[in-house]
């Protein structure tokens, strides 16, 4: 392992039919995936995912449907391409008393909502958990997301940054300094709930918020959650090195992968922290079975139930192109978007740069969207190990199946992932934070949430 003592497991889905692997909520073995509006089958996930200790189960989110692909929503509506989709939160919030170790981590947009709520929101849910909440930030990327929330558009690309700046400025405030530590009481001798000279208003005047304070929850057990991010792009890799202590990384080969991690420790130390206080995941799809021919076997028929239009309704709305009315077969290179830079960055680099101008949209979006590892046990092993050594510390486990994926993955992988000495046995106790970095259930004070009170 490059840094930590064993791998980081997250499982990572949305709460929907229809994450990744569009179509495959059609067959007849996705039934729990299709029953996605119950809690049963997401009480059944993580105690799957316990079962194989797993770090985090890790909800993605939009908040709203992928309009571009077509001129319109439809295709997502019809195809179920994280469509319905529901609240992560509130899901997370339902699953504290189903799980004991399992960190819940969810994405929030910058755009969701105010940060004075939302602050309130993860202190509430980080109390109820006894610290396992982490929060994925991101700065959206579907127009039709941002008009449901009163905006005219989405904001260019680096704009949307620096309106996160902001926004993780003020949460941080709330959660690491409006309360000192001994301000809450609860003394029933003196009648002091708590002392009012160590709870602070706030006072934040910026340019899109104003907020006084003081926060309305008394400090959780972590006070500010484990910050994820996944931008990928010039100002996602400078938010990330400045903010996140788990960087969610997609990527084509180890080597770009790799890349990116060295980028974002190089700007992290420019920045004043450490490269210890950051761990990299990768996302990775597997198809395991007991021996190689059964998994090829079953990859097969999986394949043959994913939908072209689901695929490329999602990634129409990532890249703000419609891929309907373009030309696929047209070189790589001869397109920019405002959309997720990170994605056409990650295209692109799967190529060699001599064979760009002959590869075409069509040839890296269906290997992009089909992208897995097939394969036995050991040889899943064997490629998480390859991903490990270029500087990844853990995966960020996509599923085809829910929750088949996982329960294949924990059955088969996980046995062999511990005696290898690569996934822990048992739990460590604590928070979340200090499950994944060994030391305390707060932010290390380098972290500009602490260094800048």
């Amino acid at each position: 392992m490059p840094r930590g003592e064993r791998l980081i497991l997250s499982a990572i889905t949305m709460n929907n039919a229809s994450h990744f692997a569009h179509g495959l909520w059609r067959r007849p073995d996705a039934a729990r995936q299709r029953d996605f509006e119950g809690l049963a089958s997401w009480l059944e996930l993580v105690r799957t995912l316990e079962r194989g200790r797993f770090d985090m189960l890790f909800l993605a989110d939009v908040i709203g449907a992928y309009d571009v692909y077509r001129g319109g929503w439809e295709t997502t509506v019809r195809e179920g391409t994280q469509f319905p989709t529901n609240d992560p939160l509130v899901l997370l919030a339902a699953l504290v008393g189903g799980s004991e170790h399992l960190g819940l981590a969810l994405t929030s947009s910058v755009f969701y909502q105010h940060p004075f709520p939302f602050a309130r929101q993860i202190s509430t849910l980080d109390h109820l958990s006894g610290g396992r909440v982490a929060w994925n930030v991101v700065t959206s990327v579907i127009e039709n997301g941002v008009r449901n929330l009163g905006l005219e558009g989405l904001p260019a690309h680096d704009d949307r940054y620096r309106w996160a700046d902001e926004y993780v400025e003020v949460v941080y405030k709330l959660w690491e300094r409006s309360w000192e530590d001994e301000a809450l009481r609860k003394d029933t001798a003196s009648g002091v709930f708590s002392d009012p000279g160590r709870v602070h208003e706030i006072g934040h005047r910026g340019e899109r918020y104003r907020v006084g304070g003081p926060h309305l929850s008394s400090p959780s057990p972590q006070r500010t959650p484990v910050m994820l991010q996944a931008g990928s792009s010039d100002a996602g890799r400078e938010f990330a090195a400045n903010h996140a202590e788990l960087v969610l990384v997609v990527a084509s080969t180890p080597k770009t992968a790799g890349a990116l991690a060295e980028d974002i420790r190089r700007r992290a130390a420019a920045a004043g922290r450490r490269a210890e206080e950051i761990r990299f995941i990768v996302a990775m799809t597997f198809v395991v079975a007991p021996t190689e021919r059964e998994a090829r076997e079953l990859d097969a028929d999986l394949a043959a139930s994913l939908s072209d239009d689901g695929i490329y309704a999602q990634i129409s709305g990532h890249l703000q192109l419609d891929l309907a009315t373009i030309d696929l077969d047209r070189p790589l290179d001869e397109f920019e978007t405002e959309g997720m830079q990170g994605i056409l960055r990650d295209m692109r680099e799967r190529v060699p740069p001599e064979r760009r101008a002959e590869t075409s949209y069509r040839d890296v979006i269906d290997g992009f969207a089909r992208r897995r590892f097939v394969g036995s046990p050991d040889q899943v092993a064997d490629e998480i190990e390859r991903w490990t050594a270029a500087g990844m510390d853990g995966v960020n486990v996509l599923e085809m199946i829910r929750p088949n994926s996982y329960e294949d993955f924990v059955e088969l992988v996980v046995p062999v992932l511990q005696d290898r000495g690569l996934s822990q046995r048992e739990y460590q106790p604590g928070t979340l934070r200090e499950k994944l970095f060994g030391a305390g259930p707060r932010l290390p004070s380098s972290h500009p949430a602490v260094a800048g009170g």
